[in-house]
């Protein structure tokens, strides 16, 4: 049986440090599945006239690819260049609930995401989604600085 590994990326230098010391940990555990996720962030609580919902599925499905192309096969390519085995995972939703429930479905023992530096006013009142996944989390999360 091997262990998986959540990977919750950003898209920024921040997510390189994550799958950076998720790589590591990876060939130290052995046999390991590295579970590559990237969240775009999707309120379903928006307000939004017929025509926007009309073309919602359009843009969520043009989000996915150029997350994909941009960020998660990078990740994934690189990963498995080093010889890991790792899946690319990308969803719409709020961030920490988001890779928490990948975590619980797909049996994680750990997942792993790197301190954003961003120190906007927002995030100072109502919390970065690396501290709510702290808080929320079901499995151990490492925050990589």
């Amino acid at each position: 049986m091997s262990a998986k590994l959540v990977i919750g990326l950003d898209g920024h230098s921040s997510g390189e440090r994550a799958l950076e010391f998720a790589s590591n940990l990876a060939k130290q555990i052995g046999s390991c599945e590295l579970l590559v996720v990237y969240v775009i962030e999707w309120s379903p609580y928006s307000f939004q006239t017929a025509e926007e919902n009309a073309e919602r599925h359009k843009r969520r499905e043009q989000e996915v690819s150029t997350a994909r192309e941009r960020v998660v096969d990078p990740a994934i390519e690189n990963l498995t260049s080093q010889g890991l085995n790792a899946t690319a995972i990308v969803r719409h939703g709020d961030v920490a609930d988001t890779l928490n429930s990948v975590a619980k479905k797909e049996g994680a023992a750990q997942i792993i995401v790197a301190r954003s530096t961003d120190k906007s006013l927002s995030k100072r009142i109502f919390g970065s989604s690396t501290a709510n996944l702290v808080m929320e989390a079901t499995v151990p999360v490492t925050v990589v600085n």
